[in-house]
């Protein structure tokens, strides 16, 4: 008869292996962070962040006439994000509802996440807010920021004398 042996390599789903990581990974930008004011440990910075869509991953790109903000919103409807602009500030809120039926399931595993949100970003001075314009479309949430007038200049060659 084969002996039942446990294994010495973490499960997937013990969370042991992922906690390490993020240990390591946390301790890495707290030293590099480390002395400059006003940024939080990362360790404390995740220990208040409530469970479930905590951050939507967001991509900004820039070009000549425009910055542009993209967020993944998996599972989300247009009508559950609320993006806004004040102050110089683009905020961006939502909440992902948890739809399930309790009553005719039995749910042995979840790992999607529900919650709500909310990432800011200061738009740049050489943004115009007024003409800042916006997209959803299969959750991706695109913003399209133009830069004004002024800041969007043409590239001149200058003359290097010897």
């Amino acid at each position: 008869m084969a002996e039942n042996k446990k294994s010495n390599v973490p499960s997937m789903w013990s969370g042991g292996m992922f906690d390490d990581f993020r240990k390591e990974m946390d301790d890495a930008i707290s030293s590099f962070f480390s002395g400059r004011r006003g940024w939080p440990t990362p360790s404390k910075a995740w220990a208040d962040m409530p469970a479930g869509l905590v951050n939507p991953a967001i991509d900004v790109t820039e070009n000549d006439v425009s910055i542009t903000l993209t967020a993944e919103l998996p599972g989300l409807a247009e009508e559950d994000v609320d993006l806004t602009v004040r102050d110089g500030v683009l905020t961006l809120k939502g909440e992902k509802k948890h739809g399930r039926d309790e009553d005719k399931d039995n749910v042995h595993v979840t790992e999607r996440s529900y919650g709500s949100f909310q990432r800011t970003m200061p738009v740049p001075d050489r943004v115009d807010a007024d003409k800042i314009s916006a997209k959803f479309d299969k959750g991706v949430l695109k913003v399209v920021m133009p830069k004004k007038a002024e800041s969007v200049s043409a590239a001149r060659k200058i003359a290097i004398e010897k």
